[in-house]
């Protein structure tokens, strides 16, 4: 077992963690609208409008505080009129970004909004600026949001929604430099602020625009962030996005379930780096904006691998184990010690595509590792992102990599201090022993998941890895914990 020292300073604040640190993506792709989130009203399966009721409630139990919609590179294909009104006189589309299958937009903005008020989250809108128009968008905004007398919001009430929606959130454009219309970045930038500048703020209602930003790292990202930041304001814009995946080899992404210990540490290794990409594009972003203003949401992230044999290539569809677990919960850890300036992150994506948190058949309905983790997490939201520093060692080392064997974050929220901590290690133990300053304690509780790093939940198991109550000693204002290999605990701290 290896020991480590630990400090938790709860006077040094590091940053407020926005609820949205915890948010999702989805997109319509393969089964994450269709037979999972959506299965329509006349489904034997139980279901509000033909919103999975199942879904929705493990969606609150993680407290899901945004859902962004409706892609994706499908977003800047998508032309929300088609999603409005009879359903049986809906265009049909193919969805050539994904499997190449046939789209009837029976799920449009009114079924999205209203997963939303079930949940209890907030709304965010990827609007179409790669092959709409500003008129589209403008007029989206419109029937979403305007109370008053205007042809949109006729057509609102003509749909069935008398009362207009909150939308907060609106990015405008989707990986522009890519799929959304392979734009330069000063092209991207022209259309961006034409753009949004129709994107009015109707009836009390007060959008908070996200541009389109850096892919990755590197030289061309940075100056794609720098054209950005160097040319929008607070007036025109409030945030912009990042998107970055795990991905251990474009051409050969490795099996889900089937890995070495060197295919493991390579994704984490991929993960750990999240930390080093956002402190690079905060320098650049600190540069024009030192008052942190505008923030840095990561719009998409998550682990990328080969479909699960059988299933369709374009559907994206891919089992959940220990290691998604372990990479979950260090990319959060470093969300949370990052959110000065990360003010929102989207896991990609909630259901049935890359690493999500559910996955259905039919009926069926599975919690994966991740989901477990969001919901270990999920007190964390609204905190206060406190000073947390450990001892560590690269358990990569070997391989000229850089993989902490310990990944940890800390809050305060409500004078509770939650503490989340993950052993990456998948052959050994470690014991941490940690001096908390600034905080007094009377009480500690723990939960643990573990588990050997291939085990998985499914459909005909889906209990094998599930999150149990925990120890952990807490004596003079010194907390010790033992973090079994391939581990993640949440302390609580009373």
């Amino acid at each position: 077992m290896k020991n480590f020292k630990m400090l938790i300073n709860a006077g040094d604040k590091l940053g407020h963690i926005n609820r949205e640190i915890y948010g999702h993506f989805s997109e319509h792709l393969g089964r994450c609208i269709y037979q999972g989130i959506y299965v329509g009203e006349d489904s034997p399966i139980p279901n509000i409008h033909g919103l999975r009721k199942d879904v929705i409630e493990a969606f609150k139990q993680i407290k899901m505080p945004v859902l962004r919609w409706p892609g994706g590179c499908f977003a800047d294909e998508y032309h929300w009129k088609d999603g409005i009104g009879e359903k049986s006189t809906r265009k049909r589309m193919v969805n050539t970004n994904w499997g190449g299958v046939v789209e009837d937009n029976s799920f449009g903005t009114h079924e999205f909004m209203e997963l939303c008020e079930l949940v209890g989250c907030e709304p965010y809108i990827s609007g179409n600026l790669g092959s709409g128009t500003v008129q589209e968008l403008a007029e989206w905004i419109e029937y979403m949001t305007f109370d008053g007398i205007s042809p949109m919001a006729e057509l609102r009430r003509k749909n069935g929604r008398e009362k207009p929606w909150k939308l907060k959130y609106l990015g405008i454009g989707n990986e522009n430099w890519g799929c959304g219309g392979n734009m330069r970045r000063g092209y991207y930038l022209d259309e961006y602020r034409r753009y949004q500048s129709f994107c009015k703020n109707y009836s009390g209602n007060k959008l908070f625009k996200v541009a389109c930003g850096p892919g990755g790292d590197g030289e061309d990202w940075f100056k794609w962030t720098e054209e950005l930041m160097k040319n929008l304001d607070t007036n025109q814009c409030n945030a912009i996005s990042l998107h970055a995946y795990n991905v251990p080899n474009w051409e050969h992404k490795g099996s889900a379930t089937d890995f070495t210990e060197e295919e493991y540490l390579t994704v984490l290794h991929l993960a750990n780096y999240m930390d080093d990409r956002i402190t690079h594009h905060t320098e650049v972003m600190n540069r024009y904006d030192p008052q942190n203003k505008i923030g840095l949401i990561v719009d998409e992230w998550g682990n990328w691998f080969e479909v699960e044999p059988g299933t369709n290539p374009g559907f994206l569809y891919q089992q959940n184990t220990m290691r998604d677990a372990v990479v979950a919960a260090l990319m959060l850890n470093i969300f949370n010690r990052h959110s000065r300036r990360v003010i929102m992150a989207n896991i990609a994506q909630v259901v049935n595509v890359l690493q999500a948190v559910i996955l259905t058949e039919g009926e069926k309905l599975v919690k994966t590792p991740t989901f477990h983790v969001f919901d270990m997490y999920k007190e964390h939201q609204e905190g206060d992102c406190v000073y947390c520093w450990s001892e560590n060692e690269n358990i990569a080392e070997n391989l000229k990599k850089n993989v902490p064997m310990l990944s940890s974050s800390a809050s305060v929220k409500d004078g509770v201090m939650t503490v989340t901590l993950a052993n990456c290690s998948i052959t050994e133990d470690a014991e941490v022993c940690c001096d908390v300053c600034g905080f007094e304690a009377k009480s500690v509780e723990a939960v643990i998941l573990t588990g050997e790093v291939h085990e998985f939940n499914s459909f005909d198991e889906p209990e094998k890895l599930a999150v149990k109550p925990y120890s952990a000693e807490l004596k003079d204002g010194r907390l010790t914990v033992k973090l079994p290999a391939c581990s993640v605990v949440t302390v609580t701290l009373k």
